[in-house]
């Protein structure tokens, strides 16, 4: 592996890298120096070596018994942030979406201000057209660029996804690693100002000083997970370590010594119950991967 410039480990602990600050250990965890790097590693794993992305651990629960695989980090890494037109900008797959919000709004470039208020890096913005405070990441995406298994490198077009709530679908076998952001021009102080104004709508709203997720669940059409979480009364459920937030019902918080099991396990009655009360089925938002420590796996 001499040859490859990136930091490789095994039996790495993903509860340092995830926002629960819950998850078992990556067989191997690899941290490429940039997509270059990271093209070579991916060309030279095995066939049968399952892959998993990693950027800031927001939107994912790894089980407790850990991956069994190879864990790419895309935070830190992939950290490119530039202008490339006059109103376009361009952002690797590990840059934080804040990081992208506050780059855009320097340059007085304006429409991704929501980004502020996703915990993520822009690599999961792509994945799952991730949005907050009514906007959305690919109404704003030119192009992007992509990785395969075999470490080929593409640039793909916005016309060859097809985008929806919270779902992407395009080429098969290919992860995001940088896009082309289309955006307007704007006032620097306008467009700062808007987005102070959301962090701190965030910061009102939202149980940002105690280990989360974020948004656990998708909002049904037409409603609001929360206010039907909320409205079932189950603000404060808790199953071991892991707890409804009293603050934000979509949001479920570790209190301190929560597994990976405690949070499944909160999900699922949460579902239910809504489902009992309301007839409605919600959709979870949050990644699971991995082994529970029973051998079970997400399937």
């Amino acid at each position: 592996m001499s040859h490859f410039h990136g930091t490789l480990r095994h039996d790495e602990s993903l509860a340092l890298h995830t926002s629960w600050r819950i998850g078992g250990p990556a067989s191997s965890y690899y941290e490429p120096r940039d997509i270059d790097d990271l093209a070579a590693f991916l060309g030279q794993l095995p066939d049968e070596e399952p892959v998993f992305w990693l950027g800031l651990g927001s939107n994912l629960l790894v089980r407790d018994g850990g991956v069994k695989g190879t864990v790419i980090s895309t935070f830190r890494a992939l950290s490119g942030l530039e202008r490339v037109g006059e109103s376009s900008v361009r952002a690797e797959a590990g840059v934080a979406c804040p990081q992208v919000a506050r780059f855009c709004s320097q340059l007085g470039l304006c429409g991704v201000e929501f980004l502020a208020g996703i915990p993520g890096t822009m690599g999961g913005a792509l994945a799952m057209n991730a949005g907050a405070f009514d906007g959305e990441t690919w109404a704003y995406v030119e192009r992007v660029e992509t990785v395969n298994r075999q470490g080929e490198l593409h640039v793909r077009q916005a016309a060859d996804y097809q985008v929806g709530y919270r779902s992407v679908k395009g080429p098969e076998g290919e992860w995001f690693v940088a896009a082309v952001l289309s955006l307007a021009p704007g006032d620097s102080a306008a467009v700062s100002g808007r987005i102070r104004e959301l962090l701190d709508k965030r910061k009102a709203t939202q149980p940002l000083n105690q280990p989360s997720c974020g948004s656990v669940f998708r909002n049904p059409p037409g409603d609001f997970a929360a206010r039907l979480i909320e409205a079932a009364g189950l603000k404060g459920l808790r199953v071991g370590g892991a707890c409804v937030s009293e603050k934000h019902a979509n949001f479920i918080v570790n209190l301190g010594e929560a597994s990976a099991a405690d949070v499944e396990e909160l999900i699922r009655r949460v579902m239910d119950e809504v489902e009992t009360q309301h007839g409605v089925t919600l959709v979870p938002e949050v990644r699971v991967v991995g082994e529970a420590l029973n051998g079970a796996t997400d399937g």
